[in-house]
């Protein structure tokens, strides 16, 4: 908008100089050109009473009242006044132009033009992750010449993990010093962008700031999610249970990221050989039929295997997210078989006996996390009746 402003304010400018050039050039010059008119034909006038002296037309003393006379009105006609009184006549006609031609711009401007919209538009002009960088680093290169700004840097610290800079952001987080200690959010966030330098290890102090965090504000989703997380990944799957159901309970039912923690807390009982959660409707699990069948590795991704990856075959009911079993295995030689039946159900509520259909698929996650990540190895999801046996199922495809 100040940029629209200013261009319009120097094509003003112009429109005025145009217009006005007249009366400031052409004024000056006709002035001049009056004054040394008078003066030539006064000097004329001059010249022909010499020469009527000289040839005894005209007397000596009527010659010398003449001239006299002359020479004073030669002086009258040719004062200086005259041209500033010729360049300052057209003063007030040149500030009525600027003002007449002013106020009609900014008339029309209003009555034909776009001044919100072209405001708006440059509010939702999107700034690209290089203009994000740069005010970013401006901060920064500010920030060193304030370095009792505490509060900056945990701005600053913040600003870097959404750049995904999590060494820059644990550096500004250090300077950030005391600031941090009083805030729940910033102790989590900071133990967050720790972990995420030392491959997930929440070892040392991120367990330290997540226990500080908590403390502060209990239900902290970012502590408790980390919480969680920190247990699950040192085995404690009773405690990642105790952390994530306490983190559930404050999600909006129905949400992703309910079914997210949903598939966490199945996956931690599943893993720690935790009994399933009780519900007030709870039925005795029952054995029945599954499905069972082969799992084998395209070539094109096998060299994408490593040690520590963890294979998954989900079957989902026909339209929905929540997995109805899901077996969970270390990585061994393909093909493998695989068996699912109730005994590996998330609850007991719904049995994959009790289903007609289910969705199944492979995935072999590079972290064991129940939610999917980008780099996932996965097959083609098969809709197959349960009861088949001898059900293949081929990983072929990286999770984008």
């Amino acid at each position: 908008m100040t940029s629209f402003l200013i261009a319009a304010f120097l094509l003003l400018i112009l429109v005025l100089v145009l217009l006005l050039r007249p009366f400031f050039f052409f004024g000056l010059e006709q002035g001049t050109s009056r004054r040394q008119m008078n003066a030539a034909i006064y000097r004329e006038e001059l010249d022909k009473l010499e020469a009527e002296r000289l040839s005894g037309v005209v007397e000596e003393v009527t010659y010398e009242q003449t001239h006299a006379e002359m020479r004073q009105r030669l002086f009258q006609d040719t004062e200086v006044a005259d041209d500033l009184a010729t360049v300052r006549s057209p003063k007030k006609t040149i500030v009525g132009v600027c003002i007449f031609v002013a106020l009609l711009s900014i008339g029309f401007y209003f009555v034909l033009g776009e001044a919100p919209a072209v405001a708006e538009q440059k509010i939702q002009q999107p700034i690209d992750q290089e203009s994000v960088e740069k005010m970013v680093n401006e901060f920064a290169t500010k920030l060193e010449k304030e370095p009792d700004n505490l509060k900056g840097w945990a701005m600053l610290a913040r600003s870097y993990r959404v750049l995904g800079r999590n060494q820059d952001a644990v550096n500004a987080y250090a300077r950030a010093g005391s600031y941090v200690d009083s805030d729940p959010q910033l102790l989590a966030d900071y133990a967050d962008a720790l972990a995420s330098n030392t491959n997930g290890s929440f070892a040392g102090k991120p367990t330290q700031l997540i226990n500080k965090a908590l403390a502060l504000d209990p239900n902290n989703l970012l502590a408790l999610w980390l919480s969680g997380t920190a247990a699950f990944n040192a085995q404690n799957y009773s405690g990642a249970i105790q952390s994530w159901e306490k983190l559930a309970k404050q999600l909006p039912p129905n949400s992703d990221e309910a079914r997210g923690i949903a598939e966490s807390i199945a996956e931690a009982r599943l893993k720690g050989k935790l009994p399933l959660a009780p519900t007030p409707n709870s039925v005795p699990m029952t054995s029945g039929k599954g499905i069972s069948g082969t799992i084998s590795i395209a070539p094109e991704v096998k060299s994408q295997l490593k040690s520590g990856d963890v294979l998954m075959v989900i079957a989902r009911k026909p339209g929905e997210r929540m997995p109805v079993a899901v077996l969970r295995a270390p990585l061994t030689t393909f093909p493998m078989s695989y068996l699912l039946d109730d005994t590996l159900s998330m609850s007991p509520n719904t049995l994959i006996s009790g289903l007609s259909e289910v969705v199944v698929e492979v995935r072999i996650s590079k972290t064991g996390m129940a939610m999917p990540e980008a780099g996932d190895l996965i097959s083609m999801a098969k809709t197959v009746k349960v009861g088949s046996s001898n059900v293949q199922l081929l990983v072929d495809r990286v999770r984008p």
